[in-house]
C-alpha cells in the first residue's frame, strides 16, 4: 500500500509543478478538464484516486501525456 501511496504523490506533484509551470490555476486547469475545481484539488493532495481515463484528461489539459511504465 506504501509503493501505491508513493506512485499517487508522485504522478500528482508531477501534474501540480507542470500546472503551476504554466502559471494555471486549478480552476482553469478543471475548466479544460471539465471537471470541478475540487477534483483538481484533490487529486494534487495525492489523497485521490483517479482513473487513468481522468489522468490522461489532465494531462492534455496542461499539454502534456502519461506514460507509465511497469517495473
Amino acid at each position: 500500500m506504501e509503493k501505491e501511496q508513493s506512485a499517487r504523490q508522485d504522478v500528482a506533484e508531477q501534474l501540480k509543478s507542470a500546472r503551476k509551470a504554466q502559471g494555471v490555476t486549478q480552476e482553469c486547469l478543471a475548466d479544460r478538464v471539465g471537471t470541478k475545481k475540487s477534483n483538481i484539488s484533490r487529486l494534487e493532495s495525492g489523497k485521490y484516486n483517479p482513473s487513468l481515463d481522468f489522468l490522461v484528461k489532465v494531462a492534455k489539459g496542461l499539454g502534456k501525456q502519461i506514460q507509465i511504465k511497469i517495473k
